[in-house]
């Protein structure tokens, strides 16, 4: 456990951040899947209205370093790939 003042106060913030990350790497897996969803209907344009939204999510998720950006990158590149081959 924490002895110092200082201690203490870093191990709250970082419980803090990390409840905030959890729930934005949820956001994350939420919007992948509802664009596999869309996809696995077979509806092309429905999936690539909800690949649109999600894209701007993937993206933001990034840009906080949540996930890497080549990770986001590879999952943008892969619902694509699928929504092309419907």
């Amino acid at each position: 456990m924490a002895n110092s003042a200082q201690a203490r106060k870093r191990a709250r913030q970082a419980n803090k951040q990390r409840a905030l990350n959890m729930s934005q790497r949820s956001a994350l897996r939420t919007a992948i899947k509802k664009v596999r969803k869309a996809i696995g209907a077979g509806d092309k344009t429905a999936a690539q209205a909800v690949f649109n939204d999600s894209q701007s999510v993937i993206d933001s998720i990034a840009d906080k370093n949540i996930v890497h950006k080549n990770t986001a990158a590879r999952y943008k590149s892969r619902l694509s790939a699928a929504i092309k081959a419907l």
